[in-house]
């Protein structure tokens, strides 16, 4: 019987109430984003959401009597997880969504979890896939799609580059995952580890916004533009990204994946409660999916499905 090491065990209730408050606050930056960039560019909104939330990260390390640390090797991980995290994916959506649809570019998205499993599989030793955890991917890659509705299924296949660098912003953040577990041999801090990569992200997208955006020569935003600009930092990354370090540190990378597929029912249930929008029958269906396939992926539901069915067959 193969050792059950945090990465390769199912998550505990813990874990699962962290993923899905990473998932709300994640879907939550669809709305914050969506007042911000009515009047900012978004080169400009993305280094303005790592820049503050790295600022509001140092502060409370700083109140919690932690210090960043000072290793060559640890901070060369940063910039790496900077570059895999947020600068390369960031960009490549940005230029892929010039010519395709958001829904389209959420569907290629939420790609992830099934190249992480991949991934996971050939590059570490404890998270091999699995058959439960390959068929639970597919089955909640298949409810996005259902959610997000078949306009956006249309757009497949129109403008292959950009959905090439959708679908590479996903291997992006599929290998961000796996590279992110060495921040636990290296000894640093969840809290650390996301000061660290908000600080890295910054120093990589500042000369890009400098030169393309020139925020210098950009009008003064309105009072609703700059909250919308705290709260994606504040909450959608500073505190997310807290939450994405802990589970990566405790249940692995294809587990903390997983949250890609939750992401689109937080921003639909939240754009339903504080938006006004529709709730849809395809998104309760797309949401019984990704239900039915985070089950297949946890493992427990179905063994327990499984051990009742068997048991009333003995008792026929």
């Amino acid at each position: 019987m193969p050792l059950l090491t945090p990465a390769n065990r199912p998550m505990t209730g813990r874990e699962w109430v962290m993923l899905l408050a990473l998932a709300t606050v994640w879907g939550g930056s669809f709305f914050f984003n969506s007042v911000a960039l009515r009047e900012l560019p978004v080169l400009t909104v993305v280094l303005a959401r790592v820049a503050l939330a790295a600022i509001l990260l140092l502060a409370l390390l700083r109140l919690r009597g932690e210090r960043m640390p000072q290793d060559r090797r640890v901070w060369a991980a940063f910039l790496g997880m900077g570059l895999l995290n947020n600068a390369i994916p960031f960009t490549l959506i940005v230029w892929g969504q010039q010519h395709i649809t958001s829904g389209a570019a959420s569907i290629l998205n939420a790609s992830t979890p099934f190249f992480g499993v991949l991934l996971a599989h050939l590059l570490t030793q404890d998270e091999q896939m699995s058959r439960g955890k390959l068929s639970g991917v597919l089955i909640g890659f298949a409810g996005v799609a259902v959610m997000i509705g078949t306009g956006a299924l249309r757009d497949l296949g129109v403008h292959v580059a950009a959905q090439i660098l959708c679908l590479l912003a996903a291997v992006s953040y599929a290998v961000a995952g796996i590279f992110g577990r060495r921040f636990r041999t290296l000894g640093v801090s969840p809290m650390s580890t996301a000061t660290g990569q908000v600080i890295a992200s910054s120093l990589i997208l500042l000369p890009l916004v400098m030169v393309v955006d020139q925020p210098w020569t950009l009008p003064v935003p309105g009072w609703r533009s700059i909250g919308a600009v705290i709260g994606v930092a504040a909450i959608s990354t500073a505190f997310a990204y807290t939450l994405y370090f802990r589970i990566l540190s405790t249940a692995g990378a294809t587990n903390l994946l997983l949250v890609t597929l939750l992401v689109p029912i937080s921003a639909i249930l939240l754009g339903t409660l504080f938006l006004g929008e529709a709730l849809l029958a395809r998104h309760i269906w797309g949401m019984a999916l990704i239900g039915a396939g985070l089950c297949a992926v946890d493992g427990r539901p179905v063994k327990h499905l499984r051990t009742v069915v068997t048991r009333r067959r003995r008792s026929v």
